[in-house]
């Protein structure tokens, strides 16, 4: 049940995508001097963002990668080897454009925007948007990592952010820093797809066998202890979840909301999607999966949302660092949907086609 009438206003707010702007698309799709289908996804892509914008032709141009950062009580079972003082760290070197995901964007002219939403420190930052909710989650292993209305307001953190920093862009990147977040990702996953916490759970940043093992009874011992409702996901991420994993999945229901394509990273920003899908089926419209996350977990939530990822390159940094490749995928399915010729334009007869079109041919 949703307490906050500010998110049940977003949640109803949310409309499937365009079918009359797709079909439009298939069709240019269809005209153009190719072979059925050769595109491949790149044609699947260009189909999906006109049913986000309603245009046949678009343009990714203006870009941003959006961060949410805060850290994890769950961090004091040893569950993590970063300290979690790398949070806060991390999150002034990307104002920098000194981490991974900021350097890609960086490079590829992408901005970034980073949101405290839960770090565990008192401070003041010109680069860091402040949005805390509170200071980290509790432990979950010994108690709820956050209450239902903190769920809810981290919810409306990351929706917010989206509405006050980013409409009129034309693509959105959801990424996170949180020293411990893979754990509540693998929490949030196992729960929402009744899978066992050991197929959805990683090493993270690099754990022996012992720690890993230990990794995953604390996440059974949270699970069997705190019985989430699956089929509620606010009470999955107040249970088990984290504020950035909150944050992140308002931000993916504020980009449907408001018809913005969004790029999810890897593991922990899959998991906050997969948790905005279960608030609002038809977010999935709006959603593009950039890379296949090594993370265990990934795959999993993938499958759950049955969709596919654009990249297979075996990251795991997090960040958001596989948004701004994955813009680039993006502008890739723009540019062969408006610059390509018709068979028309380029006088050339697809009779030679008949025989294959509409059949599986290839």
């Amino acid at each position: 049940m949703i307490k906050t009438r500010e998110l049940q206003e977003l949640l109803e707010g949310i409309t499937p995508a365009d079918e009359g702007a797709m079909l439009e698309a298939r069709r240019r799709q269809a005209m153009l001097a190719k072979p059925p289908g050769s595109l491949g996804k790149l044609e699947d892509i260009s189909v999906k963002l006109a049913g986000i914008t309603g245009k046949v032709n678009n343009r990714i141009e203006r870009r941003a990668v959006m961060v949410f950062a805060a850290d994890n009580g769950v961090v004091a079972e040893g569950v993590a080897v970063t300290p979690q003082s790398v949070t806060l760290a991390q999150c002034i070197n990307m104002t920098m454009h000194k981490t991974g995901m900021s350097a890609l964007a960086k490079f590829f002219g992408d901005e970034v925007f980073v949101f405290d939403v839960g770090i565990n420190a008192e401070f003041s930052h010109p680069g860091i948007i402040n949005k805390k909710v509170r200071l980290g989650t509790a432990d979950l292993f010994r108690e709820p990592a956050m209450t239902r209305d903190e769920a809810e307001k981290a919810l409306l953190a990351g929706a917010s952010a989206v509405e006050e920093y980013a409409l009129g862009f034309d693509a959105i990147g959801v990424g996170e820093m949180g020293i411990g977040n893979t754990t509540t990702s693998a929490a949030v996953t196992a729960s929402l797809t009744s899978s066992p916490a050991q197929a959805v759970t990683g090493r993270g940043s690099g754990l022996t066998d012992e720690a890993f093992l230990h990794k995953i009874s604390i996440i059974e011992g949270a699970l069997t202890r705190h019985k989430p409702d699956a089929n509620d996901p606010i009470d999955v991420i107040s249970k088990v979840g984290g504020l950035d994993i909150a944050a992140m999945a308002g931000a993916y229901l504020a980009c449907a909301r408001h018809r913005i394509p969004a790029v999810v990273d890897g593991f922990i920003s899959i998991a906050a999607a997969l948790c905005a899908v279960r608030l609002s089926p038809a977010v999935r419209d709006y959603i593009f999966l950039s890379h296949a996350s090594k993370e265990s977990g990934y795959a999993v939530a993938a499958r759950e949302l049955d969709l596919d990822p654009c990249l297979a390159l075996d990251m795991r940094l997090g960040e958001g660092s596989g948004c701004p490749i994955g813009f680039q995928i993006l502008r890739a399915a723009c540019a062969a949907m408006n610059g390509m010729a018709t068979f028309e334009e380029a006088a050339i007869d697809d009779g030679y086609l008949a025989a294959i079109k509409g059949k599986n041919a290839f």
